[in-house]
């Protein structure tokens, strides 16, 4: 995941009916009558019941379908192909063939719903999440670990097949590092403030696609400080009157939470349309009786309709104005819109393999060019000469120096910028690091970046992609501009999602 971010993936269709049709229900038990869910998705009756057998630029919403699944796609859904035409469908898992009812079609794809599993991978599980289907924040929790492991690692290797050009041997891909308990490892939550269909108050995620909100009494994935805390909080939220939603008169619409794991010490940020609101007062006073692990209390002000969680403007209303946290041996005081990764235990093997790939004796200078508040850079300088971290964002710039300080990492330095601009006014002057790093957004690296990366021609250049279709093409340009691969270390940052990170190790050809 990108550091500096603040706010806080060609076969036939089956012909024939060689194999016995066995609708599954959720669990992955045998059901003899009719299939009425399937992966917890109600199956929509339309069109004709029959399965199609015509062209597929020919197919409309509501034929039905037969589809081999071969992958899972970047957001979790099973990927088949109806005659050499690619299908998405929700909920089916690789191996599985499906009956699907096509709900939308597109030129180079199709989109259809899941009606039942004619045949079933091994690796189908029931999800434990009660809200599991409805909530969207995970994608995989019906697949066990391995089948999830193996599918995400299969992800990063499609892509560099497709962007690339690069698949079997000539890709050095290793094998996906998982966690050893993949449950339970967020430290971070934001939960939309508002009211179920039926009226009760509720703090949770919107179904996909939808205005509904589902309300999130317990959460898999969640640290369980942060699920308890919430729990107390949606409770005196309703005892305190506070009005929730996107009233224009000030209202609570996010509750965002955020722990410590090693002291258990929280940090909150209510995200309201207003500075002040009916019952702030109140609820503060509640919060800080009953919860004292909570040790920072803020309000962020967002008024506006974008998806972005946080406003601009942020009020400390009690308490420390950041929560000191740890990675590894190193400290970090995060303000409460500072971005830090959500997993601390993948995070460390992570930083690990940035630290692996940079191969650092000591002597080296080094250039984080998407540096954000520091934690590659600082988990770097010690050994290193020289390390340059590089944002555009000024909040991020000054919590990296504070964590530098804290630290005592007096080689790291941070600034204030574009690294395509940077770089190239660093080299008139000398310059020239020996690694540099990048952790940008979903969208990969700009493309003036990348030329500036190929003038500069540093020895080592590593990778940190939480998306393996704009690492791959980023990838691709990089090769073309004299860098070879030496490997691509998968590592499963996000259990029970379908979201995958890599380190991407490219050297510079002698």
């Amino acid at each position: 995941m990108r550091n500096g971010a603040y706010g806080g993936m060609k076969n036939r269709h089956r012909k024939g009916t060689e194999e016995e049709s066995v609708r599954t229900k959720a669990d992955g038990t045998a059901d003899k009558g009719k299939a009425k869910r399937v992966h917890g998705r109600v199956p929509k009756k339309r069109g004709d019941e029959r399965v199609a057998d015509v062209p597929a630029d020919e197919l409309k919403p509501g034929d039905r379908i037969v589809v081999t699944i071969r992958r899972i796609g970047i957001n979790g859904e099973g990927v088949g192909y109806y005659k050499r035409k690619a299908v998405f469908v929700p909920g089916a898992l690789p191996g599985e063939v499906v009956k699907a009812a096509v709900a939308r079609t597109e030129p180079n794809r199709l989109t259809a719903d899941l009606v039942e599993i004619e045949k079933r991978s091994p690796h189908r599980v029931k999800p434990p999440c009660p809200v599991y289907e409805r909530c969207g924040g995970c994608q995989l929790q019906h697949m066990d670990y391995a089948g999830q492991l193996k599918a995400k690692e299969e992800l990063v290797r499609e892509a560099f097949a497709r962007y690339a050009g690069l698949e079997g041997d000539p890709l050095p891909l290793r094998p996906i590092i998982g966690m050893d308990e993949p449950w339970r490892y967020r430290n971070k939550a934001q939960l939309q403030a508002g009211r179920t269909p039926d009226g009760k108050l509720a703090l949770g995620l919107y179904e996909p696609g939808s205005h509904r909100l589902v309300d999130i009494a317990g959460c898999a994935v969640q640290h369980p400080a942060v699920t308890e805390a919430a729990g107390r909080i949606r409770r005196l939220i309703g005892e305190a009157r506070v009005p929730v939603g996107s009233g224009p008169e000030g209202a609570l619409r996010t509750v965002v939470l955020r722990v410590a794991p090693e002291s258990g010490k929280l940090q909150l940020v209510l995200v309201a349309s207003a500075g002040r609101f009916p019952g702030l007062d109140r609820l503060v006073s509640s919060i800080r009786r009953e919860l004292p692990q909570i040790t920072s209390i803020s309000v962020n002000v967002n008024r506006g309709s974008s998806p972005l969680v946080f406003g601009e403007q942020t009020r400390l209303l009690w308490g420390e104005p950041a929560l000191e946290t740890k990675l590894g041996e190193l400290s970090f005081r995060l303000s409460p819109r500072a971005f830090f990764q959500l997993n601390p235990e993948q995070t460390v093997k992570l930083y690990d393999l940035v630290r692996e790939a940079a191969a650092l004796t000591g002597q080296e200078t080094v250039v984080d060019a998407y540096c954000g508040t520091g934690t590659i850079a600082l988990w770097l300088a010690p050994h290193a000469r020289e390390v340059r971290g590089i944002e555009t964002i000024r909040e991020a710039v000054d919590d990296a120096e504070r964590n530098a300080r804290l630290n005592g990492r007096t080689n790291a330095r941070f600034y204030v910028g574009r690294a395509e601009e940077l770089l190239p006014r660093w080299l008139k002057t000398g310059f020239r690091p020996d690694v540099i790093v990048v952790d940008p957004p979903r969208t990969g690296c700009d493309d003036a970046l990348l030329r500036a990366v190929a003038d500069v021609k540093p020895p080592r250049f590593v990778y940190v992609s939480c998306n393996p279709a704009t690492l791959a093409k980023d990838c691709r340009f990089l090769l073309d501009s004299g860098f070879r691969i030496e490997w691509v270390q998968p590592v499963d940052m996000f259990p029970q999602t379908s979201h995958v990170e890599s380190v991407l190790l490219l050297v510079r050809n002698e």
